[in-house]
């Protein structure tokens, strides 16, 4: 028997803490502003890399390319190549990428819902 345990061996804490070690990465994949807009954008619709750079709007080729792998490598987007000349690419969110843009407008829904407080609460601070 090698030293290697097998996964269904592993205890439910280490199934924990690699859970949460994962959960910690992929949020610090997605949480800028970009990923965000890609998904909400993906959410509405499939789209190529030029309609998807116009409807964020002021993100570079180059920003969006990054995001969109980033997303690929965590399972929220899924990229279609068409063997066209030239070839037509595509993106649409996954089912994990939808469920995370769930999250996502919760999160967005709170922020409006709290706004006036939030702002409030900046001013007394100096922040506004």
């Amino acid at each position: 028997m090698g030293t290697r345990q097998e996964i269904s061996e592993l205890s439910p804490d280490a199934d924990l803490a690699r859970a949460d070690s994962l959960a910690r990465e992929i949020f610090s994949d997605v949480a800028n502003k970009w990923a965000f807009l890609i998904i909400e954008f993906l959410g509405q619709r499939t789209m190529r890399f030029t309609e998807l750079r116009r409807e964020v709007g002021g993100i570079s080729h180059k920003m969006l390319t990054q995001n969109l792998r980033m997303l690929e490598r965590n399972g929220l987007v899924e990229r279609t190549v068409h063997p066209t000349i030239p070839p037509r690419v595509e993106y649409t969110l996954t089912e994990a990428g939808e469920g995370l843009r769930g999250i996502v407008g919760g999160m967005c829904g709170w922020t409006q819902r709290y706004l006036s407080h939030i702002e409030a609460s900046r001013r007394g601070f100096g922040d506004v």
